[in-house]
């Protein structure tokens, strides 16, 4: 089985709320995909050794793998696509907590195009194409996808931060639940 990047989409959601039991209907909801997908996200993560089954109807990221695959693979399996200027979601060392450790003009930092966004900059595709809209419902999702995108786009400082940073959020995540 190939992973597609919307699992990552889906394993970063869940690993931002950890012990949360998901249906498939109300992850697919959240993240703009249909419960089939999402279903189907949780197999390939679960075959690709970066989810595991917890209990009849349950699973969870292997955070180790995740993190391992988030810092190591994911910049060359989707590398990030940069484009014209756009107004959209600020992402990458625009969201806390790289933004603290990072100075740039507001017109540098990277954004993800989206019509409810209220920063300019240049566009950054994103992991997937619902990524924006599930990450303006979601600040936890927001941030770890923000530091993903900054190891498959940021200059050489910039990804070294948000190593530390992504390793440190899953963690965290881990720790809570």
């Amino acid at each position: 089985m190939e992973l597609k990047p919307q699992d990552l989409l889906v394993l970063f959601k869940a690993a931002a709320h950890p012990g949360q039991r998901w249906t498939y209907a109300a992850l697919g909801n959240d993240l703009g995909l249909s419960p089939s997908q999402a279903h189907r996200s949780v197999q390939r993560a679960i075959a690709a050794g970066l989810g595991v089954v917890r209990g009849r109807g349950d699973w969870a990221p292997v955070r180790p793998a995740l993190t391992e695959f988030a810092v190591h693979g994911v910049r060359y399996v989707w590398p990030a696509q940069p484009g014209p200027v756009k107004r959209g979601l600020p992402t990458s060392f625009g969201v806390e907590p790289l933004a603290g450790k990072i100075t740039a003009a507001a017109s540098e930092v990277p954004v993800w195009a989206h019509p409810a966004g209220k920063a300019k900059g240049p566009s950054l595709s994103p992991i997937y194409r619902s990524a924006p809209q599930a990450a303006l419902l979601d600040p936890a999702l927001h941030r770890l996808l923000a530091l993903q995108d900054a190891i498959r786009a940021g200059r050489a400082r910039e990804r070294s931060l948000a190593t530390d940073l992504l390793t440190k959020e899953l963690e965290r995540t881990d720790a809570q639940g």
